[in-house]
């Protein structure tokens, strides 16, 4: 675990372009940017007053291994390049160690590609009500973390910090990017999480759900983004304790959603502050799936 967690960033010789939930971008020129993976985490899209420790060097590690098993899939924004070509303040690059990248500036799509496998959260919220996932029509009689018959593509509308995204339907997403990048990514969407399933499996992880986001580069190519099957952006179940009908226990950062629940918090800033113990649990968690699917 990280002595000192990393809540906000600061470099002095680059320019902040955004500051997001979890990470921050600076401008390295104009064709790329340093992604600095903090230790903050959003639950509800809310970012919470309190880092957990690590965790941006366990997201950052995670989405580096993907980004390489992706690679003959589609391309990604790393360029590949040292931190210490472009910071050159000791201080800062022992900052950055493990949890910063440089990518290539991309136009991002403004929408997340989710990936549903198992019936859960949101999605089982939805098919109690309606007997649907967003608005795709499912089997009847299905129980809360069933598989699906097969994995659905749910797309969704990209939220600014503090607000909620929103699920849309496939015709919604067409209208946002246009038929051909939304073909694009549904199908690239579907590949990656088949082939993420397979590896993660045999390393006792279930991945019942995902997101990915895209962008378009100079050539106007659509390219992998961001961050990549970590426990942020997934829904990662053990195998060796996974029971259809319950809610499985996770390691992603559903241990924290449980624990804001049990408060009755309106899911409004400012979040509460989270207990030491509901933070410990919530690094080791992380570097559990790290371990697990990178062994």
């Amino acid at each position: 675990m990280d002595a000192s967690p990393l809540f906000e960033s600061k470099l002095t010789g680059l320019e902040l372009v955004h500051r997001g939930k979890v990470r921050d971008n600076y401008a390295v020129d104009d064709g790329r940017l340093l992604i600095v993976a903090t230790d903050r985490l959003s639950a509800f899209d809310v970012v919470m007053q309190d880092p957990i420790p690590g965790k941006g060097r366990v997201l950052t590690a995670i989405s580096d291994f993907w980004f390489g098993r992706t690679q003959r899939i589609v391309s990604n924004h790393l360029t590949g390049e040292p931190l210490s070509r472009y910071v050159g303040n000791p201080g800062e690059l022992a900052m950055l160690e493990g949890r910063a990248v440089i990518v290539e500036r991309l136009t991002p799509l403004p929408v997340e590609a989710v990936v549903r496998g198992y019936l859960a959260g949101s999605g089982w919220k939805d098919y109690q009500k309606s007997g649907t996932v967003c608005g795709i029509e499912l089997p009847e009689g299905l129980a809360q973390a069933a598989r699906l018959p097969e994995p659905i593509f749910t797309p969704a509308t990209k939220a600014p910090a503090g607000a909620h995204d929103e699920n849309i339907g496939y015709d919604s997403l067409v209208a946002i990017i246009g038929a051909s990048a939304a073909a694009r990514i549904r199908e690239l969407s579907l590949k990656l999480y088949a082939h993420a399933v397979d590896h993660a499996l045999t390393h006792g992880i279930i991945i019942a759900d995902t997101k990915f986001e895209f962008g378009l580069d100079h050539k106007n190519r659509v390219v992998l983004m961001d961050e990549v099957l970590t426990p942020d952006s997934s829904r990662f179940w053990p195998v060796d304790s996974y029971e259809v009908g319950t809610s499985p226990p996770s390691f992603d950062k559903q241990y924290v959603r449980d624990y804001l629940e049990s408060l009755g918090w309106d899911k409004q800033p400012p979040a509460p502050k989270l207990p030491p113990d509901v933070i410990r649990l919530t690094a080791q968690k992380y570097r559990e799936a790290q371990h697990r699917l990178m062994a």
